[in-house]
């Protein structure tokens, strides 16, 4: 018999006795709670020999030296089983770069401005017409479900805040071309126009690679993205511009080469040391 029946046939006993053995003290109610507590010890003798329920002191114990995990937390503790899921996917799921996402990339531009080269990759839906823009690995511009197909959409490149246009024409059906400009001429054109506008030379510095360039026709000198503090004067044979990479004392020197077609030659000098012009 189950305990359930134990107790109630004792309990019909227990109701079944005389008065006299009812009260307090008496043989039936004494015989009843020797009987229980002593069937209950016994039971519970069996319970932790058997292995079935440590005691609660080192149940406690237990449960906090090993903290549930997501898959084991009850869902009210922890926000339910998605959230356990989400944990178990996170521990498991690989590293994803921005790359792994673009599933409607169609164009991709390396461009060398004056504060470094940067990449600009383009995507474009020809379902949805969603168009999204990156700038050396970061996303500058996202639109969704765009009715018009064709276009262009212009953005900011760089700390130069260079003006950037990417061009959507339709060639036949469903193809499209896609062009870059930049400053409104282009990519082509620019890069032409930028050769004999600039100077670029590559250097290394304290371990480091070095990126130097000069914009003729503002005299603005960059390194490696950031503009440079200079101070320029006049000498005998042209003009001669300072300015400083970390504990190097560069100059760069204008003179006249003397012929029509070649203008003025820049020179580049670090540490009283001539660098030779890079080619980009």
């Amino acid at each position: 018999p189950t305990r359930e029946c134990e107790e109630g046939e004792e309990r019909l006993a227990w109701a079944a006795l005389p008065a006299e053995a009812r009260r307090p003290g008496g043989e039936g109610r004494g015989s009843r709670h020797d009987s229980r507590g002593r069937r209950l010890r016994e039971e519970g003798r069996c319970e932790q020999v058997r292995g079935r329920a440590p005691p609660p002191s080192e149940a406690l114990s237990l449960a906090r030296a090993q903290p549930p995990s997501c898959e084991q937390r009850p869902k009210g503790a922890s926000g339910g089983a998605a959230r356990g899921a989400a944990c178990r996917e996170s521990r498991t799921r690989p590293h994803c770069s921005y790359q792994d996402n673009m599933t409607d990339l169609v164009a991709v531009w390396e461009v060398a401005l004056s504060d470094g080269i940067h990449k600009i990759e383009f995507e474009h839906g020809t379902t949805s017409g969603k168009r999204v823009v990156y700038v050396d690995g970061k996303e500058i511009m996202r639109k969704e479900w765009m009715f018009k197909l064709v276009g262009k959409e212009t953005f900011i490149v760089g700390e130069a805040k260079t003006k950037a246009t990417i061009n959507i024409d339709a060639i036949s059906g469903f193809a499209y071309e896609y062009t870059l400009e930049i400053n409104g001429k282009s990519l082509k054109k620019y890069m032409e126009n930028r050769a004999k506008t600039t100077n670029t030379w590559l250097l290394t510095l304290d371990g480091g690679d070095c990126r130097i360039v000069l914009e003729k026709d503002t005299m603005d000198v960059w390194c490696n993205g950031k503009k440079m503090e200079t101070a320029g004067e006049f000498v005998d044979n042209g003009t001669e511009t300072h300015f400083s990479v970390g504990n190097h004392d560069c100059c760069i020197k204008a003179v006249s080469s003397g012929k029509k077609r070649e203008g003025i030659i820049h020179t580049l000098i670090v540490d009283d040391r001539e660098i030779p012009e890079a080619l980009e």
